[in-house]
């Protein structure tokens, strides 16, 4: 079976459906290009046919982009020459749409060409979209679930099927630059509003096949084609395209800090693409798409942010087995702002949730977070008064335990303590079925000894979500020591029912995610203590590509919050427990009442709003800033350090299972520098024998925290990287 068929119709449309054999949405292969190639050739050499359309066969899409392990594929085929063969391959795309683009035209006249159109019924992303914008005009369903846009930005790279030149050729840079840059993807309507498609109808088949009988010479004559065409907005010598192009220098490097290769790549295409022919162009953004395929940055960010991230999603680490645990009524145990982001959540999945509190009041609170979220959709136009209504009636706010009886799944979510949690384990297990699986959504306390307050150990699992729940991609999965197979499947069916992206651990202290972030925090402000002025630790961090500076997180996730787990943690670990500068600081911060941004005030200083005015004078005063001050990549290392020598302590330690949950969990659970693809990704980038080498120097004039691990230190020796010694069938 082919992923293209043809079929010629009475009038002499011929109609060319992709369809890829066992897929649900559409994919672009090598084989498909080829097939597609082979049908253009023989419509356009017809002389019974009188155009074309091209479709979808999967109901509610046309294509999800292209299948990026195939990028790979080029490299490897190219043998020693890599660059060149993604160039040619690159190339080939170009040709092919193209040819689809001038459809047999006289190169003079611009007469005789046949009409393409494009068939949309719903859905269409990456060269899902390249496709019909190479096509002389673009019909799509009125399917209000249907998102159409360029999202390549997203996974490092940028759209280089000639997305990137016709868009900014058809709209302007200014007007591409919020789905080049952003990787924006809109609905039917919005898209044609924006002058991206063309028509958007109840049956595009028939009103594509309709324009393509009625379709004229000059209909099919692309702008960029005509004689006398000028780029809308200006091309860059123009008075008001120079101003452009300079706005949008400076907030590329604004947004990106100069570490993802593929925004300058992208905007240097655009740029050096508009002061030259069309077809100039499209080689130009052939040479800089095979640039930014070259950049292990581009790599790793496709490997972790698409592919392994796209494994974890679809079960990649699920028990065998297991027969399908979705879950169809939820108990959520605790209704304040972490419970109830779990209900509203869990209810926009279809769940019907029960959510729990002590008082009506409290549990009334609750399901009012899942009221006002569907006010603010509503008032943004993305939700209606039907669907709130019928989110609300999903979640029963109630502080009476058996209305948890049917429950297959409980999620609890009370305040952290130990003697709370065992209190309500007991009290709910007393009334659920024998077969409901009991979850804990502690974000430090280790699920083995919050497990003993259960009568069913193996049923008892860590199901950690990041705050704020609604707006956090991330989930943490802990196994205790006893936590059987079918709870690891049941969360993982039920965060799959939620559309997040889980990761699996063993249980310890802080589990994963946490365990990488507080010492990241911890050295951000053991630098304040030191010296080191506070302005250079929050620049270096976000020059690295960390979203927020430690001085910043720190503010934001609460300072109280700090100290109470760096007190909750040296009592557990007694003279373990590692004294650090950081938490005399902290705590300083702490009697002041400077309890972080709630507060008004922390390490940054906040008007009446809680919007962030800068560094507070008043820290300078207690720790001054030392005369000299270190390098920059001194400070980026020690930053980015502290937190993967933890990540490969975890896995040393085996409460990190696998390398691309540890990857991906890094970036999603806490924004590790996405441009590194990850903590492990970042280390086989600047190679186990230099990162040991690293570890040494921190080690000798910082301490034993930058220790080198064992691991590490055997990896360096052998020269392997952590994907070739960990992950050989899953890099890309």
């Amino acid at each position: 079976m082919t992923d293209f068929t043809m079929i010629t119709d009475a009038d002499g449309v011929a109609i060319i459906t992709w369809d890829v054999p066992g897929k649900s949405m559409n994919v672009m292969s090598f084989d498909g290009l080829r097939d597609l190639d082979a049908l253009i050739d023989g419509a356009l050499a017809d002389p019974a046919v009188k155009g074309v359309v091209i479709t979808s066969g999967k109901a509610g899409s046309f294509a999800g982009g292209m299948d990026l392990n195939l990028l790979a594929k080029l490299k490897e085929d190219a043998g020693d020459d890599p660059a060149r063969g993604l160039f040619e391959g690159t190339m080939q795309m170009h040709h092919l749409l193209r040819k689809i683009e001038r459809a047999g035209m006289d190169p003079k006249t611009n007469k005789g060409g046949k009409p393409i159109a494009a068939a949309l019924p719903g859905t269409a992303a990456g060269i899902g979209l390249e496709l019909p914008l190479a096509t002389h005009r673009i019909f799509v369903a009125d399917n209000p679930k249907a998102r159409l846009g360029l999202p390549e930005i997203l996974v490092g790279i940028f759209p280089g099927a000639g997305g990137t030149t016709r868009l900014a050729r058809k709209l302007g840079a200014m007007g591409a630059s919020p789905f080049l840059l952003e990787g924006k993807m809109v609905a039917p309507a919005a898209a044609k509003a924006a002058g991206i498609i063309d028509e958007v109808c109840a049956d595009p088949l028939a009103a594509a096949r309709a324009w393509v009988l009625s379709a004229k010479d000059a209909d099919l004559v692309k702008p960029w084609d005509q004689k006398g065409y000028k780029m809308p907005g200006g091309a860059p010598y123009h008075p008001a395209g120079f101003m452009t192009f300079v706005g949008a220098n400076a907030m590329v490097n604004g947004k990106t800090q100069g570490v993802y290769p593929a925004a300058k790549a992208l905007l240097s295409a655009v740029y050096e693409g508009a002061l030259v022919p069309f077809d100039t162009a499209l080689r130009i953004e052939a040479r800089w798409f095979t640039s930014v395929l070259m950049n292990p940055s581009s790599s790793a960010m496709i490997r972790s942010l698409f592919l392994n991230k796209e494994a974890l999603e679809k079960g990649a680490v699920r028990p065998q087995g297991i027969a399908d645990q979705r879950v169809q009524k939820l108990g959520v145990l605790g209704a304040g702002l972490m419970g109830a982001g779990i209900a509203l959540v869990s209810a926009q999945a279809g769940i019907e949730v029960v959510l729990i509190d002590q008082t009506q009041e409290a549990a009334d609170k609750g399901k009012a977070y899942s009221a006002s979220f569907m006010d603010k959709g509503i008032a943004r136009k993305k939700a209606t008064a039907e669907k709130k209504d019928a989110l609300l009636a999903r979640i029963t706010a109630t502080p009476d335990l058996k209305a948890l009886q049917g429950c297959d799944l409980i999620i609890e979510a009370v305040f952290e303590d130990p003697a709370v949690k065992a209190d309500i384990t007991k009290r709910v297990e007393a009334v659920i079925p024998q077969d409901c699986i009991f979850a804990s959504n502690t974000s430090t306390l280790p699920i083995s000894g919050l497990a003993q307050a259960s009568g069913r150990q193996d049923q008892f699992i860590g199901i950690h979500f990041f705050s704020p729940v609604e707006k956090m991609a991330l989930v943490e999965i802990i196994k205790g020591a006893n936590t059987g197979d079918r709870a690891v499947a049941k969360a993982l069916d039920y965060v799959r029912q939620i559309r997040k992206t889980p990761i699996v651990v063993n249980d310890a202290r802080f589990f994963y995610a946490n365990r990488c972030i507080i010492p990241y925090i911890n050295e951000g402000v053991r630098m304040v203590a030191e010296g080191v002025e506070p302005a250079l630790i929050e620049n270096a961090a976000k020059l690295v590509g960390m979203p927020l500076g430690p001085l910043q997180l720190t503010d934001e996730t609460a300072i109280d919050l700090g100290a109470k787990i760096a007190r909750a943690t040296k009592a557990a670990m007694g003279n373990a427990y590692p004294e650090s500068p950081s938490d005399d600081v902290i705590f300083w911060l702490e009697g002041l009442g400077r309890m972080g941004r709630k507060a008004q005030g922390g390490f940054y200083a906040y008007d009446d709003k809680g919007k962030r005015l800068g560094l507070w004078d008043g820290l300078a005063a207690q720790y001054p800033p030392a005369p000299e001050q270190p390098e920059l990549i001194e400070v980026q290392h020690r930053l980015l350090f502290s937190q993967v020598l933890e990540a490969v302590r975890a896995l040393e330690e085996n409460v990190l299972m696998d390398i691309r949950e540890g990857d991906v969990g890094a970036i999603l659970g806490w924004g590790f520098a996405p441009w590194s693809g990850g903590p492990f990704s970042w280390l086989d980038m600047i190679g186990a024998p230099y990162a040991a080498e690293r570890c040494d120097a921190l080690a000798a004039r910082y301490g034993d925290r930058f220790a080198c691990p064992a691991l590490l230190r055997d990896m360096a020796a052998k020269g392997q990287s952590f994907y070739e010694r960990f992950g050989q069938q899953h890099a890309a």
